[in-house]
C-alpha cells in the first residue's frame, strides 16, 4: 500500500536497464524504487518542471 501522497503505477523496463538500475541503486545505498524517485525527481528539477526539495 503506497503512502499517502504517492501513488502507485505499473512500469515496463527491458531487463539490462533494470539491472543496471539496481546496480546503481546498490552503490547509492537505495532501494531500487528510491532510486528510481531520486532519478526522476533530479530530471524534474533540471527541467524545470519542479523546485529543488529541501
Amino acid at each position: 500500500m503506497a503512502k499517502e501522497g504517492t501513488k502507485n503505477f505499473v512500469l515496463r523496463i527491458d531487463a539490462q536497464t533494470f539491472e543496471a538500475l539496481e546496480r546503481w541503486a546498490a552503490d547509492e545505498f537505495r532501494s531500487t524504487n528510491g532510486q528510481l524517485q531520486w532519478i526522476i525527481d533530479e530530471a524534474l528539477v533540471r527541467a524545470g518542471r519542479k523546485k529543488k526539495s529541501q
